[in-house]
C-alpha cells in the first residue's frame, strides 16, 4: 500500500467531518485568542502576585499548545498537506518555533530564543513575541471568518465610514490600554481625557503631548504608543487596499471608485498586492532607519543596555517615518544630549521627508523595475502625481529652510557652526509635517512662526503619513490660479491638463481646512482664556497649536499641557478630522443624493 493510497483512504473517511471540525476549530481559536489577549492585558497592565502571574502564564502557554494542535488539525484535514504548508509558510515557521521553544523549556527549563537575545543584551523578548503571536492568530482567524461569511455581503458600507470607524476603534483601544496602571509611572490610572488625547495624537501621528513621554510613561506605555503610531501610519493607501481586499473577503463595500481616488490612476499597483507592498516597504525603511540611528547615538546618550538602545532607535525611526513627532527625550531632539548630534538630525530628516512624500511616490521613484525601465527607455518619466509630490515637497523644504536661515540667524541659530545652521534650518523646514523640533519653538520669531504655520497648513503629499491640505491640493490651487490670471480655460501643470473635477476637489479640501481651523481657533479663544492671560502668550499660540493639530504636525509653542478640558477635546477632534481628511469625513457623514441627472439654469454674479 502506497502513501498516496493511504492518504486517499484517510481523505474519504474524514471528508464528512471536515467542515464541522474546521469551523469548530475557527470558533475555538477566536475564543482562545480573545481569552489569551485578555490574560496578556491583565498580566502587563496590572500589578501581579506570584500566584496570579503563574496562572496567567499557564493560560498563555496553553494557548500556544492549542495553536500547534490546531495547525496539525488543518494539515490532517487537508487533501494536499504539502501545498497547505507552502501556502501557510509563515504560520508553519511560528509553529516550528513554538515546538522548539516548548521542548527546550520542558527539557532544559530555558527558552532558546530568549537566551540568544539575553546574550546579545536584549531582555524580555519573550513578552514581545507572545503578544505578536496572539494578535497574529486572531487576525488570521478573523480574516478567514470574513472570507467565508454569508452575512456581511448584505451590508452596503461606504468606504469612508469603514475608514473612520477603524480609526475610532484603534483610538478607543489605545485609550483603554494607556489607562492601565502599569503603563504610567504615576499611582493608579491616567485621566481618561489625557489617555484619549495621547491615543489620538499617536494614532493620528500628530505628536502633541500633555505629559512628557519618557518620564510619564513606562516602557510598556511607550510600546503601546509606538504600536499606535505604526497602526495610524499605515496610511490611507494601506486602508484603501484593505477595503478592496475586505470586499473580496465578504464585506459589501460599495463605491470602490472612492478608494481609487486616493491612488494615482497611473499606478501599476493592483489592489491585491498594494497592502503587502505598503507594509513591507514601510517596515523595511523603518528598520533600515533604526539600524542607522542605532549606530549614530553619541556618547552623551547613556543607555542601560543594548536592548534600550535598540528600542530608542526603533521608536524614533517609527516616529520619524510615520511623521508622528513623538520622542523619548524630554524636550524632544532639542534635549542637550542630542541637540548637536547632526547625524541623528539628518537621519530623522530623511525618514520624515520619505514619510511625507507618500508610498506611491516612493514606489515610483525607488522601485528597481521602474528604475531599469526608465534607464532603458529615457522617455519614460515619473508619474504626474509623483512629480507633484516630489517637486513641490522639495520646493517647500527649500523655501522653509532659506526662510529659517535668514529670519533666525540672529535668534535660534546664533552661535551654531555652519553644519549646525544648515542642518537646523533644513530640519525645521522638513518638520512641517512631523512635529520633531531641534530648537525651542516658543523662542522662534513671529515672522518665522507665520511661515511655519503656512508650511504646516500645506503639509505632506497624498498617500503619505502626514497631514495638511497636501502638496497635490496646493499644486492644483496654484495651477488653477495661474490659469485664471492668464485667461486659460483649463489649468496646466507639468505639461498635463487638469480636469475641473480635480480642481473642485482641491478647492473643497482647502475650504474645509480653512473653515475647520477657523471654527477651532474661535472655540479655543473661548475655552483658553487662562492661557491668553499668561505672560508672554497671545492668540498666535492658539493659532499655531490648532493648525499643528489639524495638520497632524505636532509642533507646539508649549501650551498643550496647559489646555483646559474643553481645549483638549477641541484639539482631539482637530487631530482626528485632520488625519482622516475633511473630505473623507464629509463623504462618510453625507447622504448620497437621490439623483444628479438634472441641471438648473446658469447663474451669473460678480466675483471681484
Amino acid at each position: 500500500m502506497t502513501i498516496q493510497s493511504v492518504r486517499e483512504f484517510i481523505n474519504l473517511h474524514i471528508y464528512n467531518s471536515k467542515v464541522f471540525a474546521l469551523t469548530l476549530s475557527r470558533l475555538v481559536i477566536i475564543l482562545v485568542s480573545l481569552v489569551t489577549i485578555a490574560a496578556l492585558i491583565v498580566y502587563y497592565g496590572f500589578p501581579q502576585t506570584e500566584e496570579s502571574q503563574k496562572s496567567l502564564i499557564m493560560i498563555i502557554q496553553g494557548s500556544f499548545a492549542f495553536y500547534i494542535f490546531n495547525y496539525f488539525l488543518k494539515i490532517f484535514y487537508s487533501f494536499e498537506p504539502l501545498v497547505l504548508i507552502r501556502e501557510t509558510w509563515f504560520e508553519a515557521i511560528i509553529m516550528l518555533f513554538l515546538i522548539v521553544e516548548g521542548i527546550s523549556y520542558n527539557l532544559f527549563d530555558n527558552l532558546i530564543l530568549s537566551e540568544v537575545f539575553i546574550r546579545l543584551g536584549i531582555k524580555n523578548i519573550t513578552h514581545y513575541y507572545a503578544i505578536f503571536i496572539q494578535l497574529y492568530f486572531l487576525a488570521v482567524v478573523v480574516i478567514a471568518g470574513l472570507r467565508s461569511s454569508h452575512i456581511m455581503p448584505i451590508f452596503k458600507i461606504h468606504p469612508s465610514r469603514i475608514f473612520i470607524s477603524s480609526f475610532v476603534l484603534i483610538i478607543l483601544i489605545g485609550t483603554g490600554l494607556l489607562m492601565l496602571p502599569e503603563m504610567t509611572t504615576i499611582e493608579g490610572s491616567m485621566p481618561f481625557i489625557d489617555a484619549l488625547f495621547t491615543s489620538t495624537s499617536a494614532t493620528c501621528v500628530t505628536g502633541l503631548i500633555v505629559y512628557d513621554t519618557p518620564t510619564f510613561f513606562t516602557l510598556k506605555g511607550q510600546i503601546i504608543i509606538m504600536i499606535l503610531i505604526k497602526l495610524g501610519g499605515l496610511n490611507i493607501i494601506a486602508f484603501g487596499s484593505f477595503l478592496v481586499l475586505a470586499s473580496k473577503f465578504g464585506f459589501g463595500v460599495k463605491e470602490n471608485s472612492a478608494i481609487e481616488d486616493f491612488v494615482n490612476k497611473e499606478s501599476a499597483l493592483s489592489a491585491k498586492g498594494m497592502l503587502g507592498r505598503v507594509v513591507i516597504w514601510s517596515f523595511a525603511i523603518e528598520f533600515i532607519g533604526a539600524a542607522l540611528i542605532f549606530f549614530s547615538w553619541s556618547e552623551k546618550v547613556v543607555f542601560k543596555d543594548v536592548g534600550e538602545q535598540l528600542f530608542y532607535s526603533l521608536f524614533h525611526s517609527f516616529s520619524a517615518f510615520n511623521n508622528a513627532g513623538f520622542s523619548l527625550f524630554t524636550d524632544g531632539l532639542s534635549n542637550e544630549v542630542v541637540k548637536e548630534n547632526w547625524a541623528i538630525h539628518n537621519l530623522i530628516s530623511i525618514l520624515v521627508f520619505l514619510g511625507a512624500l507618500g508610498m506611491m511616490a516612493i514606489f515610483d521613484i525607488f522601485d528597481l523595475e521602474k528604475i531599469k525601465e526608465r534607464a532603458k527607455m529615457p522617455w519614460k518619466q515619473l508619474t504626474f502625481a509623483t512629480k507633484i509630490a516630489l517637486y513641490f515637497s522639495i520646493g517647500l523644504v527649500l523655501f522653509g529652510a532659506v526662510s529659517y536661515y535668514f529670519l533666525e540667524s540672529d535668534n535660534t541659530l546664533e552661535g551654531m557652526s555652519t553644519s549646525g545652521i544648515i542642518t537646523t534650518s533644513f530640519f525645521q523646514s522638513i518638520t512641517r509635517t512631523s512635529g520633531f523640533n531641534t530648537v525651542d519653538i516658543g523662542s522662534v520669531t513671529l515672522p518665522m512662526l507665520v511661515i511655519l504655520t503656512f508650511l504646516m497648513f500645506v503639509g505632506s503629499s497624498s498617500s503619505s503619513t502626514g497631514g495638511g491640505i497636501k502638496t497635490s491640493t496646493f499644486a492644483l490651487l496654484c495651477a488653477s490660479t495661474i490659469a485664471t490670471i492668464r485667461g486659460r480655460k483649463t489649468p496646466q501643470l507639468f505639461e498635463k491638463s487638469i480636469s475641473n473635477d480635480l480642481v473642485f476637489k482641491a478647492y473643497s479640501v482647502f475650504l474645509f481646512f480653512v473653515i475647520g481651523n477657523m471654527i477651532s481657533i474661535f472655540l479655543l479663544c473661548i475655552s483658553e482664556q487662562e492661557i491668553l492671560a499668561m505672560e508672554g502668550r497671545s492668540i498666535m499660540d492658539l493659532i499655531f497649536e490648532e493648525v499643528s493639530a489639524f495638520g497632524t504636525v505636532g509642533i507646539s509653542m508649549g501650551i498643550t499641557s496647559h489646555l483646559s478640558y474643553a481645549g483638549k477635546v477641541i484639539i482631539i477632534l482637530s487631530m482626528f478630522v485632520g488625519r482622516l481628511g475633511t473630505l473623507t469625513v464629509a463623504f462618510g457623514l453625507a447622504k448620497k443624493p437621490i439623483s444628479t441627472s438634472y441641471k438648473y439654469p446658469d447663474g451669473h454674479t460678480m466675483v471681484a
